[in-house]
């Protein structure tokens, strides 16, 4: 393991691509310095471990990572991440693990354990729409869900929304441009009817854009957040590996709410109705009964 060379490589992404340029000098300089304390790393695990620490010691950014991988990665920018949503996509049956209904005509939809590229998960997003429009309310459990394409994040809106709207931002380091994320003004199959009431469900876990998704709904009052403050990482990330078993995952882009005008970096989505994550499904569930005037118990 070549870890000067690693470490080199490192701090040249963190220059030439993280979204805060004045941070990654200071990082840059940091790292810089750490040449023995690097040296003590006999695995790329470790390496992986103290470059981490350091390189999110000044502003906390979890996405800021030299991130480690038990199975070798290929080479190419987000290719560990591919490796990665390619393996894991059938297993989580397309990024839609659950859907049943619950007593009173509620669905319990979980996208987990990503919300996956659109190429690969449109198909069964809108099949999992289609069948939970016939509900009289929706819990969308991201409980497990650690992030995924904000494009999916547009997508799923889009069925909850009842008219394009804007919903996020990402303004982009390395050219100086934005984008503008908004709702579609058509959906394959039909919406979730927009005056019937949606609970997003939480955890400490939830990340990235699972956050984005609660955070979009939360501030245009379509949902009601329930369970615990989520991970607080806003900042899109792309990956680069430098090694065999090590990727660094630099963000290049920062995202801002149309509402807001911000976003949750580092204080994560704070829910409407706060209750341990393994509460969360029958407060839930309990709220919609309430709203819904149905005297049945959550199972």
């Amino acid at each position: 393991m070549d870890t000067t060379s690693i470490v080199t490589r490192t701090r040249e992404l963190l220059v030439e691509h993280y979204v805060f340029p004045d941070v990654a000098a200071r990082l840059d300089t940091f790292l810089a310095g750490r040449t023995d304390h690097y040296a003590t790393a006999t695995t790329p695990e470790e390496l992986g471990k103290l470059v981490t620490e350091d390189l999110q010691s000044v502003n906390g950014d979890r996405h800021l990572r030299l991130k480690h991988h038990v199975d070798e990665v290929p080479e190419g920018d987000d290719a560990a991440a591919e490796h990665q949503i390619r393996r894991e996509l059938d297993l989580a049956m397309g990024g839609v693990p659950l859907l049943r209904q619950l007593p009173g005509r509620v669905a319990h939809l979980e996208l987990a354990p990503y919300l996956f590229p659109v190429r690969l998960c449109a198909d069964v997003v809108a099949a999992a729409f289609t069948l939970v429009a016939r509900a009289e309310a929706l819990i969308i459990d991201l409980r497990r869900n650690r992030g995924g394409d904000p494009h999916t994040v547009a997508l799923v809106c889009s069925y909850l929304l009842a008219e394009p709207t804007h919903l996020n931002t990402m303004y982009q380091r390395d050219d100086e441009s934005s984008h503008q994320f908004w709702s579609l003004p058509v959906v394959p199959g039909p919406r979730f009817d927009p005056s019937k009431p949606v609970y997003v469900l939480t955890s400490g876990t939830t990340f990235s854009a699972a956050e984005e998704l609660s955070y979009d709904l939360q501030q245009l009052k379509r949902a009601t957040i329930v369970g615990e403050t989520t991970g607080g990482g806003a900042h899109p990330r792309r990956g680069f590996t430098v090694h065999p078993h090590l990727e660094a995952t630099i963000p290049t882009a920062r995202a801002i709410n149309p509402v807001s005008g911000t976003n949750w970096e580092l204080i994560g989505v704070r829910p409407d109705i706060a209750v341990p994550a393994d509460e969360a499904l029958d407060r839930a569930h309990r709220e919609a009964l309430s709203h819904l005037g149905d005297s049945a118990s959550p199972a």
